[in-house]
């Protein structure tokens, strides 16, 4: 899956963008029905924003965002609150179809 990562008064150089898709990678190989996935990664006087934005089949569309004062944070919290998210989502849509 190939994640698109863009930034806004903040430069993603390859370390940035190698450490989200390690972050992201294993959340989104768990789950086919994906089909797109857009972090935006953001700076703001001392606050960094990290917001994930997942697009998938059957009206499938998560968005985690996280703000704290370390860019790696903040990308380690949303990545846990999309994981969460998904999660939640296969299980309803299995408890649906069940």
């Amino acid at each position: 899956m190939d994640i698109q990562i863009a930034g806004r008064n903040i430069t993603v150089n390859e370390g940035i963008k190698e450490y989200v898709d390690g972050r992201l990678g294993p959340v989104l190989a768990d789950y086919p029905r994906i089909e797109s996935c857009h972090a935006i990664l953001s700076h703001e006087k001392y606050r960094f924003t990290a917001e994930f934005v997942v697009q998938g089949r059957d009206k499938l569309r998560e968005v985690a965002q996280e703000t704290t004062d370390d860019l790696y944070a903040a990308i380690d919290a949303a990545a846990e609150k999309i994981d969460k998210q998904l999660r939640k989502a296969r299980e309803k849509m299995i408890e649906k179809h069940h």
